[in-house]
């Protein structure tokens, strides 16, 4: 099968390698669409496998049962699939809980990666668990493949209670801040402030409801705000980039007992330095999120396969397999918002 192979920061190759054998308890998945996600860019750009090349990426899978294991009976061959690459053991204190985005026992590899590739093998522990939903007949692979980005901001927007009224500002244009846009739109959030220093990204992200654009590059993005706020700040803010900077500006845009969300992940050993007596005085609230739970993924993915949900305003770019340099590339420049690969082309 063909496959991108990474052998090092910046280093995909798309060469032919074995297809996964099939599980005797699981199935093989020909995989119709993968999108690209920016974690996905961010380890296929740096030393993410610490030398233990090569490996395939890609987590936002979906595709076509092509062939099913002896001891598995829940799908057919034919059957379309949605992955979910969250696989939770439903028996720990976190999955009880209601929150198995947490859970202690998270079984990582069973299908949560390998999508950048023509088939992926499932095993039968990840069947049993759980997280793989049916796509309808009438749905596109390229939209359900919103499904799993769609997932932690829906999760993320649910657990801050994002809604009716609300000012909401984003700092980060990218996918998942157009995302965020779309849904708070959705939630009933009366105007959104995005904030980026791309201005091909801003005026891109207009699309999703934003009523308001600051470049931060060009102007400071703390007043204004507090400019477009009358001074009061924003009712939720969530840094969606992996700036240290922006996490730290972010708790001076945000209301007096307000929340501030850290979204996207910083470098690794990187610190944010925070004004802790401001946020002190001020009552603001701080939540890191990542994930989401099994309920939230299948309430995301249905959303996203909803006859009234926009997903053709965000896949800007749909490519074969073999052009996964220039799809890193057009979402690292701006000019994508969601660049979906099609490894059967």
């Amino acid at each position: 099968m063909k496959a991108a192979m990474m052998y090092g920061p910046n280093d995909i190759q798309v060469e032919m390698v074995e297809r996964p054998s099939c599980p005797k308890d699981g199935l093989v998945l020909k995989i119709m669409a993968v999108g690209l996600c920016g974690s996905d860019i961010r380890n296929l750009t740096s030393d993410s496998r610490k030398g233990n090349y090569p490996f395939i990426y890609g987590h936002e899978i979906v595709g076509i049962v092509d062939e099913v294991g002896a001891a598995q009976s829940k799908y057919q061959i034919g059957d379309r699939l949605f992955l979910f690459p969250g696989t939770y053991c439903m028996e720990c204190d976190d999955c009880i809980s209601g929150h198995s985005e947490n859970c202690t026992n998270v079984e990582k590899d069973l299908a949560g990666t390998g999508g950048f590739a023509q088939y992926v093998a499932i095993s039968g522990r990840k069947i049993q668990l759980g997280g793989i939903y049916l796509i309808p007949e009438d749905v596109s692979f390229e939209a359900a493949s919103l499904g799993e980005p769609l997932t932690s901001v829906y999760a993320c927007l649910e657990n801050i209670q994002v809604g009716y009224g609300d000012t909401l500002v984003i700092i980060g244009a990218g996918p998942i801040g157009c995302f965020m846009a779309q849904l708070a739109k959705l939630r009933g959030v009366q105007t959104v402030i995005m904030v980026d220093i791309n201005e091909k990204r801003l005026e891109m992200s207009r699309e999703f409801g934003v009523d308001h654009l600051v470049n931060s590059a060009e102007k400071d993005p703390i007043e204004a705000v507090n400019q477009l706020t009358g001074g009061l700040g924003a009712d939720k803010v969530i840094s969606a980039n992996p700036s240290n900077t922006a996490q730290a500006q972010s708790i001076f845009m945000v209301k007096k007992g307000g929340i501030v969300v850290f979204f996207g992940g910083v470098p690794k050993g990187s610190l944010t330095e925070i004004d802790t007596n401001y946020i002190h005085y001020s009552n603001i609230w701080i939540k890191g999120h990542f994930g989401a739970s099994y309920i939230q993924s299948k309430r995301a993915y249905e959303l996203a396969i909803d006859k009234n949900f926009p997903s053709h305003k965000f896949i800007t770019h749909t490519l074969p397999l073999d052009q996964i340099n220039d799809g890193i590339e057009l979402t690292r420049s701006g000019e994508a918002i969601k660049v979906v690969l099609l490894p059967q082309e």
